[in-house]
């Protein structure tokens, strides 16, 4: 059975602008919302970037029905594991068991302002498990002590502990990252139709939902859609480990320049007539064993995909 959602894209829009949205994407049918957790936005052109634990807290009062999740958190290095216990904790209850929670190894992007040292990627690996272990613990409402490699908690307690279970879902862009998620997670979160990586997290005990995001443009005519991508999501366009790396929204807009339109939307539906394409994407992300996609429009006119939704693309995924 597979489950659509719809992106609250937190780099491009102000928090009452994401609540509206996420109250319009209830109404329209969509089954979650994913809420990405960013101190920064990737370019400056986006603009925003909202603290998304007060932006759940109007979001357990706007909506009703739908599932809320975060996708996804870096537990590891910008906020302590024991105050992200707190956090979603709180966010579980106000949600009334409607919550989910991505988490992953994160991106400097974000997680160097306090200025910590940003680790390898075998590291955060590493902080990520006794992070989760951590979290985990303080749930249960009893007092934690802990002392482990990279985290120290002491006389700790959540006393408003959830009341129902929170699913972690790991997100993994490798092996060793799907392994993790395999191992300590409630559900994967990927970023490509990769059936190895589905392997990997169920070689290692993984079961759960698999969650991704497409990223798509609709708008009135193609060209349109391809510049608004160009100029407002051009980080489209970077692949590899250059993302997890760089520090600051300047670095990427440096790295982002001299790619084209062209080389940007190369892999995103664009224009008017994407529902078709859309259809053939969510089937290859089917076909590698995901259940659980969502659909981030890039730029303002979300009202334009809305109504797209409502009338080509549901239609089109069978929803109606």
């Amino acid at each position: 059975m597979r489950s659509f959602g719809y992106t609250l894209s937190s780099e491009e829009h102000g928090p009452a602008e994401l609540i509206g949205f996420a109250r319009r994407a209830e109404e329209l049918g969509f089954e979650f919302v994913s809420i990405s957790d960013h101190y920064h936005p990737w370019t400056s052109a986006q603009g925003h970037s909202p603290f998304v634990w007060g932006v759940l807290g109007a979001l357990s009062e706007a909506t009703e029905q739908v599932d809320v999740g975060v996708g996804v958190t870096c537990p590891i290095v910008r906020i302590h594991p024991a105050i992200l216990a707190q956090a979603t904790a709180t966010a579980s209850l106000l949600l009334d068991g409607r919550f989910f929670w991505g988490v992953g190894t994160g991106e400097a992007l974000n997680e160097h302002v306090t200025g910590e040292r940003w680790p390898r990627p075998e590291i955060r690996l590493e902080m990520l498990e006794e992070a989760v272990g951590v979290i985990r613990e303080l749930w249960k409402g009893d007092t934690v002590d802990h002392r482990g490699r990279y985290y120290e908690v002491e006389n700790a307690r959540v006393f408003d502990a959830p009341t129902s279970a929170i699913p972690v879902v790991v997100s993994g862009f490798g092996t060793s990252s799907a392994q993790l998620a395999g191992r300590i997670g409630d559900g994967y979160w990927g970023t490509a139709p990769d059936k190895d990586l589905l392997g990997a997290f169920e070689r290692a005990g993984g079961r759960g939902p698999r969650y991704a995001q497409l990223t798509i443009c609709w708008a009135g005519d193609e060209d349109t859609a391809k510049k608004t991508v160009h100029d407002i999501w051009p980080n489209a366009g970077l692949s590899g480990q250059l993302s997890q790396d760089l520090p600051t929204w300047t670095h990427f807009e440096q790295a982002a320049e001299p790619l084209t339109a062209e080389q940007v939307t190369a892999s995103l539906p664009c224009g008017p007539d994407i529902a078709g394409e859309i259809a053939d994407s969510v089937r290859e992300y089917t076909d590698a064993g995901y259940d659980h996609l969502y659909f981030h429009q890039v730029g303002p006119d979300q009202d334009g995909f809305f109504e797209f939704w409502k009338r080509e693309l549901r239609p089109e995924l069978g929803r109606d």
